[in-house]
Protein backbone atom coordinates (compact mmCIF):
# COMPACT_ATOMS: atom_id res chain seq x y z
CA UNK A 1 0.00 0.00 0.00
CA UNK A 2 0.69 3.48 -0.50
CA UNK A 3 -0.10 6.84 -1.63
CA UNK A 4 0.26 8.13 -5.13
CA UNK A 5 -0.26 11.64 -5.57
CA UNK A 6 -0.47 13.76 -9.22
CA UNK A 7 1.30 16.77 -9.77
CA UNK A 8 -2.05 17.74 -10.97
CA UNK A 9 -3.34 17.00 -7.21
CA UNK A 10 -0.25 19.10 -5.78
CA UNK A 11 -0.97 22.29 -8.11
CA UNK A 12 -4.85 22.25 -7.34
CA UNK A 13 -3.95 22.10 -3.88
CA UNK A 14 -1.52 24.76 -3.81
CA UNK A 15 -3.59 27.06 -5.95
CA UNK A 16 -6.91 26.04 -4.73
CA UNK A 17 -6.76 24.80 -1.51
CA UNK A 18 -3.97 27.64 -0.54
CA UNK A 19 -1.68 24.62 1.31
CA UNK A 20 2.14 25.11 0.91
CA UNK A 21 5.26 23.16 1.12
CA UNK A 22 6.00 21.98 4.59
CA UNK A 23 2.19 21.30 5.39
CA UNK A 24 1.02 18.22 6.37
CA UNK A 25 -2.60 16.91 4.77
CA UNK A 26 -4.24 13.89 6.41
CA UNK A 27 -6.63 11.52 4.21
CA UNK A 28 -8.92 10.03 6.42
CA UNK A 29 -11.90 7.77 6.30
CA UNK A 30 -15.41 9.49 7.18
CA UNK A 31 -19.14 8.18 6.65
CA UNK A 32 -20.91 10.02 3.60
CA UNK A 33 -23.94 8.13 3.91
CA UNK A 34 -25.80 5.06 2.37
CA UNK A 35 -25.69 3.52 -0.64
CA UNK A 36 -22.95 1.00 -2.39
CA UNK A 37 -20.26 2.80 -0.09
CA UNK A 38 -21.18 4.40 2.74
CA UNK A 39 -17.91 6.15 3.85
CA UNK A 40 -15.65 8.18 1.71
CA UNK A 41 -12.30 10.07 2.32
CA UNK A 42 -11.59 13.32 3.73
CA UNK A 43 -8.74 15.53 4.21
CA UNK A 44 -7.32 17.83 6.47
CA UNK A 45 -4.69 20.09 7.50
CA UNK A 46 -3.20 17.86 10.58
CA UNK A 47 0.18 17.15 12.05
CA UNK A 48 0.50 13.34 11.69
CA UNK A 49 0.24 11.32 15.06
CA UNK A 50 -0.06 7.33 14.22
CA UNK A 51 0.83 7.35 9.95
CA UNK A 52 0.87 4.32 8.70
CA UNK A 53 1.72 5.21 5.18
CA UNK A 54 2.82 8.60 3.54
CA UNK A 55 4.22 10.37 0.78
CA UNK A 56 5.98 13.57 0.11
CA UNK A 57 5.11 15.69 -3.07
CA UNK A 58 5.80 19.35 -3.64
CA UNK A 59 6.99 19.92 -0.41
CA UNK A 60 3.63 18.56 0.97
CA UNK A 61 2.98 15.30 3.12
CA UNK A 62 0.54 13.73 2.22
CA UNK A 63 -0.36 10.48 4.96
CA UNK A 64 -3.22 8.09 6.31
CA UNK A 65 -3.33 7.53 9.58
CA UNK A 66 -3.23 3.48 11.17
CA UNK A 67 -6.78 3.40 11.93
CA UNK A 68 -8.15 4.82 8.84
CA UNK A 69 -5.66 2.18 6.84
CA UNK A 70 -8.70 -0.44 6.90
CA UNK A 71 -10.64 1.56 4.03
CA UNK A 72 -7.55 0.90 1.54
CA UNK A 73 -8.04 -2.79 1.97
CA UNK A 74 -4.05 -3.71 0.75
CA UNK A 75 -4.82 -1.49 -2.43
CA UNK A 76 -2.63 2.26 -3.39
CA UNK A 77 -4.49 5.47 -2.75
CA UNK A 78 -4.26 7.66 -5.68
CA UNK A 79 -5.02 11.26 -5.36
CA UNK A 80 -5.27 13.71 -8.18
CA UNK A 81 -7.07 16.44 -10.11
CA UNK A 82 -10.19 16.63 -12.06
CA UNK A 83 -11.77 19.72 -13.21
CA UNK A 84 -10.22 21.70 -10.10
CA UNK A 85 -11.69 18.49 -7.80
CA UNK A 86 -9.67 16.22 -5.83
CA UNK A 87 -10.48 13.01 -6.82
CA UNK A 88 -9.14 9.82 -4.23
CA UNK A 89 -9.59 5.96 -6.25
CA UNK A 90 -8.32 3.06 -4.78
CA UNK A 91 -5.64 1.14 -7.17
Amino acid sequence: MKIVVTDAAVDCFQKDWDYHEGDYIRIYVRYSGGGEDAFAFGITRDDPRYPAISNVHGGIAFFIEENDLWYLNGRDLIIDCFHEDIVFARG
